[in-house]
């Protein structure tokens, strides 16, 4: 053993030594020079007199490769990465302890980090990690997150818990679609001259704030009943039914209208409806049967692990990629290649815990962010249009809330749970938000509207713990006796 380390110093001794010989002999070598060289090389007398300036030009230079290397888009791109996970992780952990979900603290994170906060306090600091040059790749780099999430959603649709709650779920979740789709596409009479972008048409305009007011927040909706442990509650199943199927329909309406807007014409947008729903068809019939088939066997993940995971992304952005192409959304692909995921076995619990913390915790936040980026709150700066903000929050949550709550009621729920599935069905969170990004990027929305959208997401985000625990403190029995009202309604029949 000492004669291994007396070997082993002896080798570095040998070859450092020879290393700097060969340096120092290398040293006496002088690279030619081309005659422009020559030419513009300064005399021996400037030289000797610059050198007392020599170390400022080197201190300069040094400051100036740093400052060069800083502003490069990676090193950008890094920097931008790590302040915005570190601040959605402190503002989520700030919203998670007074009872919100971890998303709403994303949220706010992203509006803090934008101009409405940062940029209005600290200018140069958002000028510094936010320089409008870097904001592509960040918006790449969140798609990407979102194209993830959008395939985790996919597959967080159980169609067998949608065979089980189907009536009471189309009937509520259809409800609560067309309601604030009437409700949007009519206040946009009164809010598309002030607000709408000058080149936009009505039809468009009024169409996607129909949408934009219809859609139910899913992943966040299933989060909170399951903290809320109201999953085997048939309140919380028939919840989850519910804003599954508005999901499902929302983004169907969506790739509709994002069909109508982006062509002109009734020919060109009937070919993108009728590519769409051929691609759906396909993906639906063909695929999923193959997949069910291929995978549902006795397939060992502990050894296919990788190869689940490539092969599931190779299907999430070829899908993903191909609905880009037809017209509509990317987002549509990738939702649709999580529908068609098997959904017995082990695959999809697999993909899903593979895939959930990357995409969730460290690409969504970036999505948040870039979004806060884009909403300007300060526009909001005359009583007109925080009275407009007021009426469309007003109109977002009668639409969805009254429209669930009374659907709910019709289909035999008693007040509280009607209630309940209505306060849940009006949370909207991330999913608005991808939305109300699709309308920014198709220059549907406005600046000011897409900052007023963003707060109505945020409030009626909010709202849904809250007024959940007054339910529950309504329907309690007695002290200490808290119920769920469904639990009793349900038994009952």
């Amino acid at each position: 053993m000492k004669s291994d380390f007396s070997l082993y110093v002896v080798m570095l001794l040998i070859f450092s030594l020879g290393i700097y010989v060969i340096l120092s002999s290398g040293s006496r070598l002088q690279p030619t020079k081309s005659a422009v060289q020559e030419q513009n090389e300064p005399s021996a007398t400037a030289t000797s007199s610059s050198q007392h300036g020599a170390p400022e030009n080197t201190k300069s230079s040094i400051g100036s490769a740093l400052h060069e290397r800083l502003r490069e888009p990676l090193s950008i791109l890094l920097l931008q990465v790590i302040v915005i996970l570190i601040v959605a992780k402190l503002v989520s952990a700030v919203f998670l302890k007074v009872g919100q979900p971890p998303v709403v603290g994303e949220m706010v994170a992203g509006i803090i980090l934008g101009p409405s906060l940062l940029g209005m306090l600290f200018p140069n600091a958002t000028s510094f990690l936010f320089p409008a040059p870097s904001m592509g790749a960040l918006r790449l780099l969140s798609q990407i997150g979102v194209i993830l999430f959008m395939f985790i959603v996919g597959m967080e649709i159980n169609a067998r818990r949608l065979q089980e709650k189907a009536r009471a779920a189309v009937v509520i979740s259809h409800a609560s679609i067309i309601a604030p789709f009437f409700l949007g596409v009519s206040a946009s009479l009164l809010i598309y001259r002030p607000f709408a972008p000058p080149d936009i048409p009505f039809t468009s305009f009024a169409l996607f704030m129909g949408v934009a007011m219809s859609i139910t927040a899913f992943p966040v909706l299933a989060r909170i009943i399951e903290e809320r442990k109201m999953s085997d509650s048939l309140l919380g199943s028939t919840a989850i039914a519910c804003a599954a199927v508005d999901d499902v329909t929302a983004w169907c309406v969506l790739a509709s209208v994002i069909a109508v807007v982006k062509v002109s014409g009734i020919g060109p947008s009937a070919l993108t409806i009728f590519l769409a729903v051929i691609f759906t068809a396909f993906m639906l019939c063909v695929l999923r049967p193959q997949l069910n088939r291929v995978l549902n066997k006795d397939i060992e993940i502990s050894k296919n692990g990788g190869g689940l995971v490539v092969g599931a992304l190779g299907v999430a952005f070829i899908s993903a990629y191909l609905t880009e192409i037809i017209g509509i959304h990317s987002l549509f692909g990738a939702f649709l290649a999580g529908v068609v995921m098997p959904v017995t076995g082990a695959v999809r619990s697999f993909l899903r815990e593979k895939l959930v913390t990357f995409s969730a915790a460290a690409l969504l936040p970036l999505f948040f962010a870039f979004t806060g980026l884009r909403t300007q709150i300060n526009l909001l700066n005359d009583w007109q249009s925080w009275l407009a903000c007021a009426g469309i929050i007003a109109v977002a949550i009668t639409g969805k809330l009254g429209g669930g709550m009374l659907a709910a009621r019709w289909s035999g729920m008693n007040w509280p749970d009607s209630l309940s599935i209505g306060v849940l069905m009006n949370t909207r969170g991330l999913m608005e938000l991808i939305v109300l990004n699709i309308g920014y990027d198709l220059g549907i929305l406005s600046e000011r509207i897409f900052a007023i959208m963003v707060l109505m997401a945020l409030v009626t985000t909010c709202m849904t713990g809250p007024l959940l625990s007054l339910i529950e403190l309504a329907t309690q029995k007695g002290p200490g006796q808290e119920r769920l009202a469904t639990t009793a309604t349900f038994t009952q029949k």
